[in-house]
């Protein structure tokens, strides 16, 4: 008898007392626990993006099938503003720069950025003041950029003309030619965004395992050769990024720019398909109008990206396999 009571006594000690508590966290198991920290640290974005932009947008396509008044009454309509905007002469206008605008920007931007990301890469003397210089454009605003650059191109007292006529040459109206205004605009934005896209591809060279530059050189391989079979195809994710993320930029951001340059001039040169729909929007109290086209940008921003999708295989480009 006395051996069974201690045996029992070994059991009641080696085997814990389950508490309520205890049982609780059993339950919640490790995939659980998981699942919960993720969605509490995705939780303020996606309630960011649910008010800034998802409800913004929906009541944006809802918005579009009213006739909106300047004293806020409201009329439906239907497709009156759809039907407007395909006989709007001026809104396909602008639209037809908003592609120039995107094929030119887009192309000349990420071989820039790449470029300065090779280069910062290496490791030069006072690199790291060289990454800030370059980087420093991007986070000022774009309003700032606009009077600074409208200072330096103004064409009785801007820098540039001065330093031009300082060497010989003629000074020309850069703002104010509807054959230069444009390409001042892009390159303005090309000098603002390098340094944020010279970042992304910097961080996208730095996970290329050194290894296999190390092999590459024992093997004779020339700086093209190593870029080509190396640098290229590792580095095409980050690639697909950039040229998507440009790309919608292109499409959708630049108004501020825009406005304190060139308000839209000369002659609607600079006029983006986005400026018009702000001009429609605050300057016409057509909102209902702005609506519709808004909502047919953004359309247009799906297809291209969609577009980008196919053609990059989802970030893996396409090499004909």
């Amino acid at each position: 008898m006395s051996s069974v009571a201690a045996q029992e006594r070994r059991r009641a000690t080696a085997a814990p007392a389950r508490t309520p508590a205890s049982t609780g966290r059993r339950k919640l198991s490790r995939k659980h626990r998981e699942w919960l920290a993720a969605g509490l640290f995705l939780a303020p974005d996606v309630l960011g993006l649910l008010v800034f932009v998802a409800i913004p947008m929906v009541l944006s396509i809802v918005l579009s099938f009213f006739q909106v008044s300047g004293f806020g009454s409201y009329e439906w309509i239907g497709l009156g503003n759809y039907r407007r905007m395909v006989n709007d002469p001026l809104f396909w206008d602008s639209m037809e720069i908003t592609g120039l605008y995107v094929v030119f920007l887009v192309p000349v931007l990420f071989c820039v950025s790449l470029g300065l990301g090779l280069l910062v890469k290496q490791k030069l003397p006072g690199v790291g003041v060289y990454r800030t210089v370059l980087f420093l454009p991007y986070v000022i605003s774009l309003v700032v950029v606009g009077v600074l650059w409208k200072f330096l191109l103004d064409e009785q007292t801007g820098v540039v003309n001065r330093a031009m006529r300082a060497a010989g040459f003629d000074g020309e109206s850069w703002l104010g030619s509807p054959s230069l205004a444009l390409g001042c605009v892009i390159a303005v934005m090309v000098w603002v965004m390098m340094g944020y896209y010279m970042i992304i591809f910097l961080a996208g060279l730095q996970e290329i395992p050194q290894e296999f530059y190390e092999a590459a050189k024992l093997d004779g391989a020339g700086p093209w050769t190593t870029f080509r079979a190396i640098t290229w195809p590792l580095l095409r994710p980050t690639s697909f990024f950039v040229l998507l993320m440009s790309t919608v930029a292109a499409i959708t951001g630049g108004l501020d720019l825009i406005f304190v340059l060139t308000n839209g001039g000369p002659a609607n040169g600079t006029s983006l398909a986005i400026f018009y729909i702000y001009q429609q929007a605050f300057g016409f109290g057509e909102y209902g109008y702005a609506s519709a086209m808004g909502s047919f940008l953004v359309l247009i921003m799906v297809l291209v990206s969609a577009v980008i999708f196919k053609f990059t295989r989802g970030g893996r480009f396409d090499d004909g396999e």
